[in-house]
């Protein structure tokens, strides 16, 4: 085997939000048998990114470890990294080889773009111009994870016929659901679709679930719609396959995102790791 990946994902202490990450690598192994797909997690699960560079270095010396994450904050350019850099040390005849993370892209605009059509749907497909749409991220602490959603939030905007498209996160940043959708209601939208920006389910989903419900009650006079968190749409498994390929036959040295970032030098140097 030329190579093995590892696929890292967020982890979740719902149970569920892991084994359905476990389900979608034996999906996407399926889809290339002459592949080696490996599963670790940042946390909230038995095999973490420790053990998933030892486990993926035991079984090839090329690793592609791709980050099964739509934005990259602090997990994606200072923890991956930093355990990375562990890792190379630990093996040091593995090549390791950091790719990119998913992102805000024409594919992933196409998935939200679904989640609004059947959204839309369960309200009787009322006229977009009276329909609110929240894209609803996690949120964090990082100005450019923030504004990935607020950019496809944009693209989102500029391909329907909805006047009002806005944000909002479940943590961390601001503005919150809640926010949200009193903007709308007192801009005068009678229907709101809420569009989770969420690749698997987690307890964030539970909460989100729990705040549609209290929304319902609060805005009897509106109507609400849910769509579903991102799953195994087939995009998500093509933006993998796209990093993967444009790795594998790469000749130049590589280098991980993030790696001689100077705001990551300046992080390590002060003692300023990722922390939740």
């Amino acid at each position: 085997m030329e190579f093995s990946i590892l696929l890292v994902g967020h982890g979740s202490r719902a149970e569920q939000g892991n084994v359905e990450i476990d389900a979608f690598a034996k999906q996407w192994q399926a889809h290339h048998p002459e592949w080696q797909i490996h599963v670790c997690f940042i946390e909230f699960s038995e095999v973490l990114l420790d053990a998933g560079f030892d486990l993926a270095a035991k079984k090839s010396k090329k690793v592609i470890v791709v980050p099964l994450i739509l934005n990259a904050a602090g997990h994606v350019k200072m923890e991956i990294p930093e355990h990375l850099a562990q890792a190379r040390k630990r093996h040091p005849d593995v090549e390791f080889i950091y790719a990119r993370h998913l992102g805000a892209s024409t594919g992933i605009l196409s998935i939200l773009k679904r989640s609004l059509q059947k959204t839309m749907a369960k309200i009787d497909m009322p006229d977009p111009k009276t329909t609110g749409v929240i894209v609803l991220g996690r949120g964090s602490s990082d100005k450019v994870a923030n504004g990935e959603v607020a950019k496809i939030a944009r693209w989102l905007w500029e391909e329907t016929q909805h006047e009002l498209v806005d944000i909002a996160f479940t943590g961390i940043t601001f503005p919150r659901l809640e926010s949200a959708v009193q903007r709308q209601v007192k801009l005068g939208m009678t229907q709101i679709c809420i569009l989770p920006y969420y690749l698997f389910t987690g307890t964030l989903i539970e909460r989100i679930a729990r705040q549609f419900a209290n929304l319902q009650s609060l805005y009897p006079q509106v109507s609400f719609s849910l769509g579903k968190y991102f799953g195994f749409e087939p995009e998500i498994y093509a933006a993998l396959d796209e990093r993967v390929l444009e790795l594998v036959d790469a000749k130049q040295e590589h280098m991980m995102e993030c790696d001689g970032c100077h705001y990551r030098q300046i992080a390590q140097e002060h003692g300023h790791g990722h922390q939740h």
